[in-house]
């Protein structure tokens, strides 16, 4: 798992707890599995009900994408990869560039450079490009709202299950004995619900927006150094133009 997604999902957990403690309340009483049960699956077949069955075969591939770290190489090498390949293009040629090609690993960065060796014309290989960028926003964009989906079912899940409880109290008024812990167990659910929509739904969600743009960010970089290669600018222009491209944090560790 990202660290930093475990470090949110650890920290939202202990507040809770401490809070509970403080409050004189018993933190074990938060491992009730009639709620767990009823909030965590039918959270996720609300959700699933609003995706198509296509949808629903990419969901691992979301829940993977929100819990486990990000795929995006620093900006810094991706420049100084880009950089030698313009060095080279700017000596031999773009068809130097061929062999070259077949060892990157970057599909995207591989198939732009290969469109721009077989002289593809400029304007049509950025429309190409940015094109699949823009196909794959939009697909991160319907993981990142199964998720919210999920984190606005979850608290109405969680009082569907208290009122379903509440019904189980009523039913036993003739022991009044019961009735406490009767309550307390009706709104775990209730606790249930708001805490996985606020504390894991809703942050997976805008974590899949966040490593979206990232991803979307670099190849928007990739792009743009592809079509500097293309048109022979020399390579310390395109160090310049590539750095300029990229946060000021992540430039000046360029520039060291």
């Amino acid at each position: 798992m990202d660290p930093a997604t475990l470090i949110g999902f650890a920290v939202s957990l202990v507040a809770l707890v401490v809070f509970m403690i403080l409050e004189g309340a018993d933190p074990s009483s938060l491992i009730f599995l009639p709620a767990i049960v009823l909030v965590v699956i039918a959270t996720f077949g609300a959700a699933a009900a609003s995706q198509t069955m296509d949808d629903l075969k990419k969901v691992g591939s979301w829940f993977k994408m929100a819990l486990m770290p990000a795929k995006v190489p620093p900006a810094s090498d991706q420049i100084q990869i880009l950089v030698s390949l313009a060095e080279k293009a700017r000596k031999e040629g773009l068809l130097a560039l061929e062999a070259q090609v077949k060892q990157i690993e970057d599909p995207f960065l591989k198939r732009g450079l290969q469109m721009g060796i077989d002289g593809t014309d400029p304007e049509q290989l950025r429309d190409v490009l940015e094109s699949e960028i823009a196909a794959k926003k939009a697909e991160d964009k319907v993981a990142a709202k199964f998720m919210n989906a999920m984190g606005g079912y979850a608290p109405t899940i969680g009082i569907l299950g208290c009122i379903v409880g509440l019904m189980n109290v009523m039913g036993n008024l003739n022991t009044p004995e019961l009735l406490g812990p009767m309550v307390s167990a009706a709104f775990i659910a209730t606790l249930w619900g708001v805490m996985a929509a606020n504390f894991w739904f809703l942050p997976m969600g805008a974590k899949i927006l966040r490593v979206s743009e990232l991803q979307a960010a670099q190849m928007e970089l990739l792009v743009e150094g592809i079509a500097e290669i293309q048109a022979g600018t020399s390579p310390r222009a395109v160090r310049l133009k590539l750095t300029s491209l990229i946060p000021p944090s992540e430039a000046a560790k360029e520039a060291a």
